[in-house]
């Protein structure tokens, strides 16, 4: 499998609108980050997660055109708001997509976008919506999921399976649960959310972050949905072995 990382920034991206970059160097190019987003694939499946608004440039920059599929992990506007864009995807397979989310998340987006999931005023449904189960096979590629603690919310966390491979996917969560240490064990690559320093009532700081990559002992950690008090620099100087902050194009090849 190949995982790229489309987007690692957190929800107002970096920079911020006004071009506050806060401790980010302006001058590193893998400071400016767009929303949090990857692609998985392999020979021959693609998988989209997440879909935010800044999807369009992400997939122009990755120059993909079509996926098999895409998950949500939750309905939060970082990380869905670019469901329009979704349209032009539909017209690259001329079929709707396969598009899972866990159930409350796939009612939320089918009532906020239902045009998307059922058409509207003679145009065709783009997406087909499907609940997201604990286990489902995607083309060549297993995918487990579990609900994660997203402060008053959650958000589905992801492993990615092929062969003896696993990439592990756990953004906007808040805590760990013991089903979400289950999933994330034994991983070859795990890209996990690691906000700031500073405590955040949904996010995991960074210091939480790496106490769980030092439990779970993953092949490589690529930290993601950062803010713009991470610095990418600094963050290299400083990260233990084996763990490495994300920036938007990274790519990973696991066996």
């Amino acid at each position: 499998m190949r995982l790229t990382i489309l987007g690692c920034g957190t929800s107002s991206g970096v920079p911020r609108i006004g071009n506050d970059w806060g401790a980010c160097d302006p001058a590193e190019p893998r400071n400016r980050r767009t929303r949090a987003a990857i692609l998985i694939e392999s020979a021959t499946t693609r998988i989209l997660v997440d879909s935010g608004p800044d999807m369009r440039e992400q997939l122009l920059r990755a120059d993909v055109g079509t996926f098999d599929a895409i998950v949500w992990t939750h309905d939060h506007a970082d990380h869905t708001h670019g469901i329009d864009d979704l349209r032009q995807v539909f017209h690259n397979r001329r079929s709707p997509i396969p598009a899972y989310a866990r159930p409350a998340t796939m009612a939320s987006l089918s009532s906020r976008f239902g045009y998307a999931f059922d058409g509207k005023s003679g145009y065709p449904a783009t997406l087909a919506g499907q609940e997201l189960p604990d286990r489902i096979m995607i083309g060549d590629i297993v995918v487990d999921a579990v609900d994660q603690p997203h402060g008053r919310t959650q958000s589905a966390g992801l492993r990615f399976s092929q062969g003896a491979g696993a990439i592990g996917y756990a953004t906007d969560f808040s805590g760990m649960t013991d089903d979400m240490a289950t999933l994330y064990q034994s991983l070859d690559l795990w890209v996990v959310d690691a906000l700031r320093r500073a405590p955040h009532p949904s996010h995991p700081t960074l210091s939480q972050t790496l106490e769980w990559i030092a439990d779970f002992e993953p092949g490589e950690a690529v930290l993601t949905h950062m803010d713009q008090s991470m610095d990418y620099a600094e963050l290299v100087a400083t990260l233990p072995t084996g763990v490495v902050p994300g920036h938007d194009g990274l790519t990973r090849d696991v066996a």
